[in-house]
């Protein structure tokens, strides 16, 4: 089989490391990773055919360094380079870097990053191909000008209160804030403009209508260098913290076939305006009364790109390396599209982090213990860990994605609470108590969908109360004769809440020594055995109150 390219640099790290090596693999092209000292035996190194250190752990001395990657590239002879999502992917000067090497970046072209990159130009374009836009500026608002300050003022009364402001440039909810008063506006401007200024070297912001209770919904796109633009479906991406996807899903609930069509359409025209070459995503508010508004796109691949490749059967990844490589849209490609405004099936991820969904996502660190995901019909797991890998903070704390695919979403909502279930994950604090919620929350089986769906629904205290009594209770049915138990200081991932952990009030825990999990509990027939077996269960049973979600 011919192969798009003969060896591809993946200049990216994690889950989205190791997918993309996958693909190459699967097209027939050498795949190498980029590390920095903190992945030296990171699973993405070991997935690749070859590995080239480009310096120590923080992201700007190696994984944001366009010198550093492009180093490696000429090192191996990579005829392509693949960014996955974030750092550098949506980089103009990097995609330049690459052409002026004569590396095939995979991805849009330099000018369409550039363009696109612009959320304002973005807004112009759309307003421009007739595509309705969130109600706000269309230029930079003067920061930290005292004169420009009632001009400043004239404009939000205008947007409306209350109002976001909002970067310019890069995503990922930096640079962004909510004002919901005039003398907080100043103050909210030069916070965010800081913000975006040290996230995405660019400090330029804009002010934008706040529309309570909407929906965030986006759209898959591909395009050729022939100029030929298709949309492959929606995603909705509602459920967030802090303007971060946590839960994602496709197709859209609750859209006609005729509303997904004209939303497809909208999103086509924004991208042919920049013509887009290789992969991106619209992104929309849909309102509360049914409008869609136009927010930015997003041109690379998305975190979330595998909820539609499970719905379009399509490899997105793979596409964008034959994009790269010169080739027009597939015949699979096309057929996609054109059965994407009737899905015939639907499916759903959660991002599994490490963060603490009972303080606030406040981020986690540590080394796993145990490690096992899910498996059977309609589950697929990416993941850029594995147990023993060490978790630190100099990036983003997102661990794996747990994608669920089925018939319709009532199928999906059951295979994603049963996959919740056989997750297991121990040594750090994971998302996973959250996702457990909301796969059994009545709110979210009845797509009662928005940007505060979390904020408005999330109230983690009582559920960590009652987790404690569990993992409390647990230890006290097995403590030893006369061994004395505390109450507190055990939370375990909320069986109350449809988790696991110890699951289901039945197994004892599992453990690293699967001999250890095999264990009577006291009581058993060899009672000689029992003091051991229970100590063993005891100390399990508190080790895994602790992992699942701390005190």
């Amino acid at each position: 089989m011919r192969a798009p390219f003969r060896r591809v640099l993946v200049a990216n790290r994690g889950e989205i490391a190791v997918r993309v090596i996958r693909a190459c693999h699967e097209v027939g092209a050498e795949a190498v990773a980029v590390f920095s000292d903190a992945d030296a035996d990171a699973p993405h190194v070991r997935a690749a055919d070859a590995a080239v250190r480009i310096g120590p752990p923080p992201a700007e001395s190696s994984y944001l360094s366009i010198e550093a990657v492009m180093a490696a590239a000429r090192q191996v002879g990579a005829d392509a380079i693949h960014p996955g999502y974030g750092f550098l992917s949506e980089r103009a000067a990097f995609a330049r870097a690459c052409d002026e090497a004569g590396i095939v970046f995979v991805g849009p072209s330099a000018d369409t990053l550039a363009g696109l990159g612009d959320k304002l130009a973005a807004r112009r374009a759309a307003r421009s191909a007739g595509v309705p836009v969130v109600p706000g500026t269309l230029e930079p608002a003067p920061v930290g000008d005292l004169a420009a300050a009632a001009s400043v003022l004239t404009e939000a009364a205008r947007v409306g209160w209350p109002l976001m402001v909002k970067a310019a440039a890069g995503g990922g909810g930096r640079g962004m804030r909510r004002v919901d008063r005039a003398d907080d506006l100043p103050g909210s401007l030069l916070a965010a403009s800081q913000e975006a200024r040290a996230a995405f070297g660019d400090g330029a912001v804009y002010l934008e209508r706040y529309v309570h209770g909407a929906r965030h919904v986006e759209v898959q796109l591909l395009g050729d260098a022939a100029g030929r633009v298709v949309a492959l479906g929606e995603r909705d991406c509602s459920v967030q913290r802090r303007h971060q996807k946590l839960v994602e899903e496709a197709p859209a609930p609750g859209l006609t076939a005729a509303r997904r069509r004209e939303l497809h359409e909208m999103a086509v025209a924004v991208a042919r305006a920049f013509a887009l070459r290789n992969a991106a995503t619209a992104e929309f508010l849909l309102a509360p009364d049914g409008s869609f508004w136009f927010l930015e796109v997003n041109t690379r691949l998305q975190v979330e790109h595998g909820v539609t490749e499970l719905v379009s059967d399509l490899d997105i990844v793979q596409e964008q390396l034959w994009i790269a490589a010169g080739e027009p849209l597939s015949r699979r490609v096309l057929a996609a599209a054109r059965a994407a405004a009737t899905p015939r099936r639907h499916a759903i991820e959660v991002r599994i982090s490490a963060e603490d969904p009972g303080r606030g996502f406040a981020p986690a660190s540590g080394s796993i213990g145990r490690w096992r995901a899910p498996g059977g019909p309609g589950v697929r797991v990416d993941a850029g860990v594995d147990e023993g890998s060490v978790v630190g903070t100099d990036y983003d704390p997102l661990l794996a994605k747990l994608m669920v695919v089925a018939s319709d979403r009532t199928a999906a909502l059951a295979r994603l609470r049963r996959a919740l279930d056989e997750f297991d994950v121990t040594g750090i604090q994971t998302t996973l108590p959250f996702h457990r919620w909301i796969a059994a929350d009545p709110a979210f089986a009845a797509a009662r969908l928005s940007t505060s769906f979390v904020p408005d629904n999330w109230h983690p205290e009582g559920l960590r109360a009652a987790a404690a009594e569990r993992a409390a209770r647990l230890v006290a049915a097995f403590a030893g004769p006369g061994e004395r138990v505390a109450t507190g200081g055990f939370e375990t991932g909320g069986v109350a809440t449809g988790g696991a952990g110890p699951r289901r009030g039945a197994d004892p825990p599992a453990t690293a020594d699967r001999g250890l999990a095999a264990a009577d509990p006291p009581g058993g027939p060899e009672r000689a055995s029992a003091s051991a077996a229970t100590d063993a269960w005891l100390a399990t049973a508190r080790r895994e109150a602790v992992d699942r979600w701390p005190a």
